[in-house]
């Protein structure tokens, strides 16, 4: 039994630690199993740990490894294999882009800065099948960081013997539910069912293969002809047919996910604010969600996206209900004072896009919308591989298409990416020392609601700077064949291979 499944391009790393983005984590979640993981609908329910315990500070927790937890090779997954992936994530030399997320670890963020040993991290193995694990502060959401792709075991004496070759197929290791058997670039990724997982007689694919199809178009006919089962999205000029043709398999869902350009502010002149928030205020986002999205899309006017229920009712841009009219006229009179438009420079903007339908109708509708103000724009598109690759090395630019979605349930997981110290995913490279302070301040509070309004103050903040050009929330747009059977629709549009099944 196969799963063919489309992805939107090929994952640019198969190590844990170097991944940061959601084609990486589809591909690494199928692969590895952390102390959690997430259901069929987007729970938390255990993964390698069966049970486990926090004391009365929740500040420190035993987690309890189940017995039976293997890797691929037959060798039993013991605490030892965490401690040393979470040593190794955190290890400056490793350089791991994601570490920052968890920084709750005791001495994580000195470590990743060079300032303490790794074996000072607040993680040991009390026995052979207790992990212990200590915090900076209590975090409400922790257990959920635990089912990202950064806090996976590691095979230690494989990645010893192998460096970084140990994610190639003849020597990866793994303890999820499938194996890697062949990655072919820029054609497709092939796992095979591990039969040393521990749930391995409940999980019915014997094989999940990923294709890499970034032409949205081409993966929608290849969906058409049942030469894959699911596909992630569709292309904006496309969703009428689909709904009309495709429409029991196309499922449009909410999803924790928001859309937005990042603005260099490293260099002049999008370290103006006035620059930044002219050109947000232009843009119709009504119209790129229902116009040029087909409505899968919702506007974007904050920068935690709508859903987070520990959070409420997001931030929005000040100007969110003020007339369009009065909209253009305050960008203009704010490039003005910044020295642009009429008697001033002429702006020119270059949009860095990775290339996908979507991706280059909304830029070149934003295009045209920052012509009323006189703006020149260059689109730049790249494959996607080579577009985030550019974003992770942070040369200079003008503008990027961006975005993210949840690693967890909690607006933490979207406003870190504004911190001036998280230098691998802050692309727009902001710094801004009253916005560091307040998600200090928010990370050590242990009231829910005094964190939530220190939350909702930095997020005012960040969208009165405007680093990112919040446009978009995001929906999940997928193309699934009615004979994938288990696929269940979730706000962070996961969807684990163990829990699916094919029809004839």
């Amino acid at each position: 039994m196969v799963w063919h499944r489309g992805e939107l391009g090929d994952p640019g790393s198969l190590d844990p630690h170097k991944a940061t983005t959601l084609i990486e984590s589809n591909i690494l979640d199928e692969l590895f199993e952390g102390l959690v993981t997430l259901d069929a609908r987007g729970e938390i329910i255990p993964g390698v740990a069966s049970s486990w315990t926090v004391d009365t500070g929740r500040t420190v927790y035993d987690f309890k490894l189940r017995s039976d937890a293997k890797w691929s090779n037959g060798d039993k997954v013991v605490p030892e294999d965490f401690v040393y992936a979470f040593r190794r994530l955190m290890a400056p030399a490793t350089g791991a882009p994601y570490a920052n997320i968890l920084y709750t670890l005791k001495n994580a963020e000195k470590i990743n800065k060079g300032e303490l040993p790794v074996e000072t991290l607040g993680v040991r193995a009390v026995d052979e099948t207790t992990l212990e694990i200590a915090l900076e502060q209590p975090a409400p959401y922790f257990v959920s960081q635990l089912a990202h792709m950064t806090a996976k075991p590691l095979h230690r004496k494989s990645i010893e013997t192998f460096g970084s070759d140990f994610v190639r197929p003849a020597h990866m290791v793994t303890n999820g539910p499938f194996m890697l058997k062949e990655f072919t670039p820029n054609d497709r990724l092939v796992l095979i069912k591990n039969p040393f997982y521990f749930d391995s007689a409940h999980v019915a694919l014997d094989e999940e293969i990923f294709y890499s199809l970034e032409d949205r178009s081409a993966a929608v006919r290849r969906f058409m002809a049942g030469e894959i089962q699911s596909y992630d999205d569709v292309p904006v000029e496309q969703i009428a047919f689909v709904r009309a043709h495709l429409a029991e398999a196309f499922k449009v869902t909410p999803n924790l996910g928001s859309y937005f350009y990042a603005f260099d502010t490293r260099h002049k002149p999008f370290d103006d604010r006035r620059v930044r928030q002219a050109l947000s205020m232009v843009i119709d986002r009504q119209f790129l969600a229902e116009r040029i999205w087909g409505g899968t899309m919702d506007p974007g006017y904050s920068f935690v996206p709508p859903g987070v229920e520990t959070y409420g009712a997001p931030a929005t841009v000040a100007w969110k209900d003020i007339d369009p009219y009065q909209r253009e006229d305050e960008a203009k009179r704010l490039l003005a004072e910044a020295g642009f438009g009429p008697g001033g420079q002429k702006l020119e903007v270059e949009i860095r896009l990775n290339n996908s339908e979507n991706h280059r109708a909304t830029a070149v509708a934003i295009a045209d919308m920052w012509k009323a103000l006189g703006v020149g724009t260059r689109l730049l598109a790249t494959d996607a591989t080579t577009h985030y690759a550019f974003l992770r090395a942070k040369p200079p630019f003008d503008v990027a298409r961006s975005g993210w979605f949840a690693d967890y349930p909690d607006a933490q997981n979207f406003l870190f990416l504004g911190q001036s110290d998280n230098q691998a995913l802050n692309v727009a490279s902001f710094s801004n020392k009253n916005y560091d302070r307040l998600m200090h301040e928010a990370q050590v509070e242990s009231s829910p609601e005094r964190r939530r309004a220190i939350l909702h103050e930095a997020e005012a903040l960040l969208l009165d700077e405007q680093p990112f050009l919040v446009l978009l929330t995001y929906r999940s747009r997928n193309l699934v064949s009615p004979k994938l059977k288990g696929w269940e629709p979730n706000v962070l549009d996961n969807h684990p291979g163990r829990y699916l099944s094919i029809l004839p």
